[in-house]
């Protein structure tokens, strides 16, 4: 569809996200994941088996193996009882592993499963955000925000299930267990992992606003670099190498600033955390030699106590890493969840019923469109098109010819008045069923990568193959899929850069020839077309027009000579309107546009200054 420059002229509202915080994004994941809620519990249950086994039972039975290993007594019988000692632990080591793999298993199932389920969710919710949005936004970062919505909850769960839970365990349970062992011991360990948690947690709150900006740069990276390979045409044309190659410097500079202070933080407090560990580690020695000494302590209470400390000196290390893994997962996920929780723009009523269209008139009643709070495109605009009839709008560039389309597609709302299709309002039916009854052509179509059949296909995606060619040969695709080496099924490339311009239009005539709506909108339809292509394909514009109510914005005013009714339009709303004898003979504006017509091509130039 042909932008009006009213779009650039005026300032385009941006989209204002709203405040979403930490605890939202794994809410969404939580509420995400309560139908999984029983392989979610199989997980937890298998690691805390698992994990209490390993390093919570096991080493008490260490303990044992020590104390008698040290003691004096018959050796047969020590033996036997050390013997019982490492059957209990071959035993518990058997359950471990089964829990273990249950564990992993199950998780496994569920972040991958889930994984699939986020990112169709963010796909869709996406997908139905308005044009205004996808206007706001660069497609590649889009892409990207979808993925890391998915990847992230992969991480968190991974980072939970895997890192979290077991440190729970291994602190809960080493500390009581410690306690009747000796309460100082005790005690001292859950001062320095209390230290260390609560150190890591304000350091890694502190992180996160870097972590944020470090995502959003990335985001920036990316779309960056996405602009300018997917204008690298434009970019060669204008010897803008250079240009784009400052650009791109710029903002991974800005990006890798971000990520050298994150990194330098995260630095500085694994410095802070190996002092508490060195500390940690002297006391334990210090104290249990005293103990030991003292006859305090057993060889096997020693080896428990060292045990402890080296499973959650561990656990502690990772901490941080832990912590930090949130909330950069979290940070990645947080962009999706804005998006997610913005309402979408254009939604359907609660009651919105399906569009009936058996005449097809058109009527646009007291219409009011503006963008955001800027001056008004349309003030109180009303006129109506007749069942069948074809109607072609003209008029200066900001007149807003292509935003009337637009608003009769609902890809925008209307501030106020009504816009009729056989007398049902368009803001109360659905838009599924406002779309299908509307085909358009416009002036610069985008393919998907995807093959000729397909993209053509796309009109009416339960077409049989028959009607497919048969709407190819009506738009004269034919003529040029032929030359190609794979015919139909020759891939188009991403947004059909392979293909000229009037080959992307004729696709696009294909596929509104093969929908058969019985409203047809031609927006600049045939401007890419050279003469020869236009002949082509200009019966083929009659055959789609035949029956349908019909409405073509168009530059080139022999496309439009033989329309129904040609409206004028200008600053204040509509100049003139009337057939084109009808407008020749009032000799106003029309009449001086077709005077100054060229191969009955009018420069956009020219229009503009004429309407000024």
């Amino acid at each position: 569809m042909s932008e009006d420059k009213d779009l650039h002229k005026l300032n385009k509202p941006q989209i204002i996200y709203p405040n979403v915080t930490t605890w939202d994004v794994l809410k969404d994941y939580l509420i995400s994941t309560k139908p999984q809620t029983f392989i979610a519990l199989l997980v937890v249950f298998g690691m805390t088996v698992a994990v209490v086994i390993q390093t919570i039972v096991i080493p008490i039975y260490y303990k044992i193996f020590f104390d008698t290993l040290a003691s004096a007594g018959d050796v047969k019988l020590l033996s036997q009882t050390l013997l019982k000692v490492v059957y209990v632990v071959l035993i518990l080591n058997i359950i471990e592993w089964f829990a273990y793999r249950l564990a992993f298993f199950s998780k496994n199932y569920l972040v991958f499963n889930m994984g699939k389920v986020l990112m169709q969710k963010a796909f869709d919710y996406l997908t139905d955000h308005s044009f205004l949005f996808f206007s706001n936004n660069f497609s590649g970062s889009l892409v990207q925000k979808i993925g890391r919505y998915g990847r992230s909850y992969n991480r968190i769960m991974n980072t939970v299930l895997e890192d979290v839970v077991p440190l729970i365990i291994k602190i809960v349970g080493s500390i009581t267990v410690l306690y009747f062992v000796d309460q100082n011991i005790a005690i001292a360990v859950m001062v320095w992992a209390g230290i260390f948690l609560v150190s890591t947690f304000i350091f890694s709150k502190y992180k996160l606003k870097y972590d944020i900006k470090g995502a959003a740069l990335d985001s920036q990276v990316t779309g960056t670099i996405s602009d300018a390979i997917s204008n690298h045409n434009s970019v060669q044309l204008f010897n803008g190498h250079s240009h784009e190659s400052f650009r791109v410097r710029d903002i991974i500079k800005k990006y890798l600033d971000v990520a050298i202070f994150r990194w330098n933080l995260s630095t500085s407090l694994d410095g802070f955390q190996s002092l508490l560990n060195v500390l940690i580690e002297f006391f334990i020695f210090y104290y249990g030699i005293k103990y030991w000494e003292m006859g305090l302590v057993t060889l096997g209470t020693f080896t428990l106590v060292q045990t402890y400390i080296i499973y959650i000196t561990g656990s502690l290390w990772g901490f941080g890493r832990i912590i930090r893994d949130l909330y950069e997962a979290t940070a990645d996920a947080k962009q999706m969840v804005e998006i997610l929780h913005l309402p979408h723009e254009i939604k359907d009523t609660d009651n919105a019923s399906e569009l009936t269209v058996s005449n097809g008139i058109i009527e646009f009643k007291n219409i009011n469109f503006s963008f955001g709070e800027n001056k008004p495109v349309f003030n109180d605009l009303s006129f109506d098109i007749k069942a069948g009839e074809k109607v072609a709008l003209i008029g200066h560039s900001g007149a807003g010819k292509s935003t009337l389309i637009k608003l009769l597609l609902r890809l925008h709302d209307l501030k106020s008045g009504q816009i009729l299709i056989d007398g049902q309002d368009i803001s109360k039916v659905k838009q599924s069923s406002l779309r299908h009854n509307i085909s358009l052509v416009p002036q610069d179509p985008a393919l998907f990568h995807r093959s000729l059949y397909e993209n053509i296909r796309y009109g009416k995606r339960d077409a049989t193959h028959e009607q497919v060619m048969e709407a190819s040969k009506m738009a004269h695709c034919d003529i040029f899929i032929k030359e190609f080496p794979n015919g139909y099924e020759t891939m188009v490339g991403e947004r059909g850069v392979k293909l000229s311009g009037g080959e992307r239009q004729r696709v696009a005539i294909a596929r509104a020839l093969l929908k058969n709506a019985p409203i047809l909108v031609l927006d600049e339809a045939t401007s890419s077309l050279d003469s020869h292509s236009e002949s082509l394909i200009q019966d083929a514009l009659d055959t789609l027009m035949k029956g349908k109510t019909t409405i073509v914005i168009a530059h080139r005013l022999s496309t439009i000579k033989k329309m129904d009714r040609i409206i004028v339009l200008g600053k204040e709303g509509i100049i003139e309107q009337g057939s084109h004898d009808d407008l020749i003979k009032n000799d106003k504006t029309y009449a001086k546009l077709w005077n100054l017509q060229a191969g009955g091509f009018v420069d956009k130039n020219v229009i503009d200054e004429l309407f000024n």
